[in-house]
């Protein structure tokens, strides 16, 4: 075989791995002025959410409630769905492709190499020299050396070259104190899916399948909802059983036919006449993913530590979603219902810990292969809360690195934990018992031209950015009750708000912090039961579409920004103005909303 030349590439972090964990720790770290290299082994970028798998991305928004529980994740990954929101109303899964390209490609340090798979580290001890990846559209191979490494690739391919400690399966109860485990530890797992869409086309549309479809009758699927044909079905699940890495294309085929068996028990048992004018329009061929490897971090995630939302020190990102655990014979076990969801009590914090290897020094890990046992991770394996967590890594990788300490230096180093946090924070990310400190505005006196009395004009440098303290939010002792936002009131025309400082200040930026629905699930989705949970097609309309930010100097007014037709929840402006006593916001106007909204407004000397 001839090989060719091997390409040799020098960065600062070098993540392989472009799902949603990945794309968010990437964009996270070139922000944070980092150096990096993302390799993806697809042509798209997205993972369980591209328009090769098409999964509608999942999260903390399953405990909504209006001013009370605002769960959502926000940060990168809302960033994302709210672009995906406004410039794709027509639900095409390759615009969230296309999304995701752009924002990679629009980093000045960020470097994209897709269609490009990690085969192999070299190591130093127990870090990583460099890593070797292939590109075979191009016959190239790259040995891409790098201070810091991140595996986002859900297989935990990286790690699993360099020797990084992980595991497998699900755990005995008594290894951790855990009530969800079972009773011996075993080699089983969550199981893979196939998903479809389909249409009703208005005619009648035959069905055919292959020899090798399976077969089922209603009695199979009784406890397995296909009442909606637009979408497919999680459930169409296999693969828990047998290794779904190795086996990944036994796998496939299997799910191919139990897909296409499905879709033929709708369209010819007889059972769903009104089926018969659907037909399929897409089904996938590459099997969406939930579990294989599991690293070994400096602390593993446990089923304790997200029922009790322990407040760790070094909380780096969150999740709610339920401890969604599914029988590993998947729909071959037809007896048993195809998940169990108990919901935590409340909002959990994941640490930065769960995200750093325990054996390989240089080595961080975000997403479904995190540290956690097989019951936390039920739980912390949808992808809103990888985003969250990729989104943790590539801020702190950043932080790391421009303070110049190794990780095995920096992962328990307080001061640079405190300042990753503080910059997520500032990002419009959510961490929780955590507040914005060192905002200038914090030290103005704040007015307005009308206020609501659940939304006092104060709210605005309170330091928090949602309420939580609502239905499964979180933790009484970590939270501030309140809607900690500025709501004017909706009879005010032109409503305006102002910090005034008795001493003249310095600005160097000011960044405002929008309401956006954070109670909504918002994500594309071609099912249409999600779809009418959403405000999709257009902002949402709590947010502040138009506004002029306006700073007061001794002599007189300088214009900071004119904002026309913002979508988004965090806008910053980079300044450079000496002795300003004030900050006003003014022709407020919003996408929708009968009042203005501003959660939180943010000023640095």
């Amino acid at each position: 075989m001839r090989t060719g030349e091997t390409k040799r590439i020098t960065t600062q972090l070098l993540i392989a791995g472009g799902g949603f964990a990945g794309v968010a720790a990437a964009i996270a770290a070139s922000r944070g002025g980092a150096n990096v290299v993302l390799c993806h082994d697809r042509p798209v970028l997205g993972g369980n959410a591209s328009s090769e798998i098409r999964m509608h991305v999942s999260g903390s928004s399953v405990r909504g409630k209006e001013l009370e529980t605002e769960a959502r994740e926000t940060g990168i990954v809302e960033e994302i769905m709210l672009e995906c929101s406004v410039r794709n109303p027509q639900r095409s899964a390759s615009m969230l492709d296309l999304i995701l390209y752009e924002k990679c490609r629009a980093e000045p340090n960020l470097t994209l190499l897709l269609n490009t798979a990690v085969v192999g580290a070299e190591m130093d001890g127990d870090r990583i020299r460099r890593v070797h990846a292939v590109r075979e559209s191009t016959e190239d191979r790259f040995a891409i050396e790098a201070e810091l490494f991140a595996d986002c690739t859900g297989d935990g391919r990286l790690g699993f070259e360099a020797g990084a400690l992980y595991t497998t399966g699900r755990e005995a109860g008594d290894e951790y104190g855990e009530s969800g485990a079972v009773r011996a530890r075993d080699a089983r797992r969550l199981g893979s899916s196939l998903l479809f869409t389909a249409r009703d086309t208005g005619r009648s549309m035959p069905f055919v399948p292959p020899p090798w479809a399976r077969k089922f009758t209603e009695e199979d699927l009784r406890f397995r909802d296909h009442g909606s044909w637009e979408y497919g079905y999680w459930w169409v699940e296999t693969g828990g059983t047998i290794d779904t890495i190795k086996d990944n294309e036994a796998i496939r085929d299997e799910l191919l036919a139990i897909l296409l068996g499905v879709w033929d028990h709708i369209k010819n048992s007889g059972n769903h006449p009104e089926s018969e004018t659907w037909a399929l329009d897409w089904f996938g061929f590459l099997p969406g993913k939930r579990e294989s490897r599991r690293f070994i971090g400096r602390h593993v995630l446990t089923q304790n530590d997200i029922e009790r939302a322990v407040d760790f020190e070094d909380v780096i990102a969150y999740g709610g979603w339920p401890m969604d655990t599914h029988p590993p014979a998947g729909i071959d076990a037809k007896d048993e219902a195809p998940c169990s969801q108990p919901y935590t009590p409340y909002l959990y914090g994941i640490p930065l810990r769960a995200l750093v290897s325990k054996n390989v020094s240089n080595l961080m890990f975000a997403g479904r292969n995190a540290s956690a046992t097989h019951i936390a991770f039920s739980s912390t394996r949808v992808m809103g809360t990888c985003a969250a967590m990729g989104e943790g890594l590539g801020t702190f990788a950043a932080v790391a690195l421009q303070a110049d300490r190794p990780l095995e230096e920096a992962w328990n180093d307080g001061a640079l934990i405190r300042a990753a946090q503080q910059r997520l924070l500032r990002q419009g990310a959510f961490l929780p018992g955590k507040v914005v400190e060192g905002n200038l505005a914090a030290s103005a006196r704040v007015t307005a031209s009308s206020e609501q009395a659940q939304g006092p004009a104060s709210c605005v440098v309170d330091g928090m950015t949602r309420a939580v303290h609502g239905e499964r939010g979180v933790r009484p002792d970590l939270r501030k009750p309140g809607t900690h936002r500025w709501m004017s009131d909706p009879r005010d025309p032109d409503p305006w708000l102002e910090l005034t400082w008795d001493v003249p200040v310095r600005l160097s930026s000011v960044t405002l912090v929008f309401d956006t629905g954070l109670h909504r699930h918002l994500s594309l989705t071609h099912q249409d039961s999600h779809y009418r949970r959403m405000c999709w097609g257009r902002p949402q309309p709590e947010t502040v579409k138009d506004c002029r930010v306006v700073a007061k100097l001794a002599g007189g007014a300088e214009s900071i920004a004119s904002v026309r037709d913002n979508h988004r929840r965090v806008l910053r402006f980079d300044v450079a103005l000496e002795g300003v006593t004030a900050l006003r916001i003014e022709g407020i106007r919003t996408n929708g909303l009968d009042h203005a909204r501003i959660m939180e407004v943010i000023c640095e000397g």
